[in-house]
């Protein structure tokens, strides 16, 4: 028994199976007591169509500390995004999956000296500024950096105002930083903005883009040649939401204001992308049945139920990112629905994932699962209380494989069919008449379901028989 590390991989599941088949056939193995989670690759690049239909002139400049799965930012790579990086860590991330230098705007206005002279030494230029000691730092360490000033526009209702932090006022701070630049002989190629993550507020598109549209012309009477438009993120990515009101706004805007082809726009989506992409599957471990009041015999009994992800791990959106999740139970239950909450694995009272929420009857050892939680849950969680992060198991449709599979950095290698790499595959027809045509399938090909016969319960249980590791 030889074991394949192909946590990373993607397995390409036939046209009848779906995400929920996968977290089913996973539960019901019995051999997963951890949460995990699973990635629809498809649902990335459905989100990747839709940006490109409804936002034609903003080329998405994928913003990585949303979720920086490397399998999330190979597939963007594929598909020719950009992205938004804010330390080294990220850039070199980024870096090592090929993409070029170009495509990197190093979006953090406040930067460590360090990583400053790391984005200089690998070619990443383009950064945004919004201070004055900002501009000195970049003039002493990378003189040849391309600026972009950021300024402050909030909308009136975000997820999560970040005004209060970065962006430097449009009318007063961002033509001192302009002149600045121009005494330090800095070369500043645009203007920047953030709205606040999780806009609901349309309408500040078009107040940040008329700001942009004054700094321009202010830039090119000091001398500076701008030519980058960067309108920040703030897109809705949960299941059920559009942006097409946002693109309304931000559509009209750039009409009105940069209606030429001379103007280089770009945006920093996050958790559009990703957040309707990642299902996380948690198991119940432990239940307590507590009456509201001991003394009533009428009293209403409340179900607490423990699983095995909390606000330390995925959760932590809850705390930092001010998400409201939303418990499905995997089995449909019957009879009355009960009042229920449910808490994290660890010691702390405050590990709270759902405080009230009506629920059938579970028994330990049910599944519960969570939708939309690709967006600040994986790289903020921690081990804590030596509880794991959750793994993830990545799937991809047949149609949405033979569409990504030569497109770079992604090759076949990034593929299973069933228990065997893609690669090992070559020149099958999968799903084609070259199958029929075998009086017996060979191993790694079958009609329905996971493509390949599994070597245990599940394809998906990390040990793989006979399957050298590939470098």
């Amino acid at each position: 028994m030889k074991v394949a590390n192909l946590d990373e991989r993607i397995h390409v599941l036939d046209n009848s199976s779906n995400v929920m088949t996968v977290i089913n056939e996973i539960a019901e193995s019995g051999l997963q007591e951890e949460a995990f989670y699973v990635l629809d690759v498809g649902d990335i690049v459905k989100k990747h169509q839709i940006w490109k239909e409804l936002l034609p002139r903003v080329e998405p400049f994928y913003a990585v500390k949303c979720n920086d799965s490397l399998t999330v930012l190979e597939v963007l790579a594929s598909l020719g995004t950009g992205f938004d990086c804010a330390s080294k860590g990220e850039i070199s991330k980024v870096l090592s999956i090929g993409v070029d230098p170009s495509r990197i705007i190093f979006a953090n206005p406040a930067k460590p000296a360090s990583h400053i002279r790391h984005a200089a030494a690998v070619g990443v230029d383009i950064t945004t500024v919004d201070n004055e000691s900002e501009l000195h730092k970049l003039k002493k360490i990378h003189p040849n950096a391309k600026v972009v000033i950021r300024i402050r526009c909030d909308a009136e209702v975000s997820q999560c105002p970040l005004g209060m932090k970065f962006g430097c006022d449009p009318n007063y701070e961002a033509p001192n930083l302009l002149r600045l630049s121009r005494m330090l002989d800095l070369d500043v190629i645009g203007i920047s903005f953030h709205v606040g993550s999780g806009c609901q507020d349309p309408p500040v598109f078009y107040r940040a883009i008329r700001h942009v549209r004054t700094l321009f012309d202010l830039s090119k009477d000091l001398g500076f040649k701008p030519y980058l438009v960067d309108i920040g993120g703030g897109y809705p990515g949960d299941t059920g939401t559009s942006i097409a009101k946002i693109a309304e706004v931000i559509n009209s805007a750039i009409d009105e204001f940069f209606n030429t082809d001379d103007v280089q726009i770009i945006a920093e989506p996050g958790r559009f992308f990703v957040a309707s992409a990642f299902t996380l599957a948690t198991a119940i471990h432990s239940k307590r049945s507590v009456r509201n009041d001991k003394i009533s015999p009428n009293s209403v009994t409340n179900n607490m139920y423990y699983i095995n992800d909390g606000v330390y791990g995925s959760f932590n959106c809850i705390l930092y990112d001010h998400q409201h999740v939303v418990p499905t139970p995997l089995k449909n239950g019957c009879g009355k629905l009960i009042p229920s909450s449910i808490w994290g694995p660890t010691c702390d009272g405050l590990d709270q994932v759902v405080e009230n929420v009506l629920l059938h009857d579970m028994d330990l050892g049910d599944w519960i699962i969570f939708k939309n939680m690709g967006a600040y849950t994986l790289p903020v969680a921690s081990p804590f209380n030596g509880f794991p992060i959750p793994k993830v198991h990545v799937v991809v449709d047949e149609n949405i494989w033979l569409l990504l599979k030569d497109l770079l950095p992604l090759t076949d290698d990034h593929f299973v069919i069933g228990n065997t790499p893609a690669n090992l595959q070559l020149g099958l027809d999968i799903g084609g008449s070259k199958v029929d045509d075998w009086t017996s399938p060979p191993m790694g090909l079958s009609t329905s379901g996971i493509i390949g016969e599994p070597t245990q319960s599940s394809p998906y249980i990390y040990e793989y028989a006979e399957v050298e590791p590939i470098n």
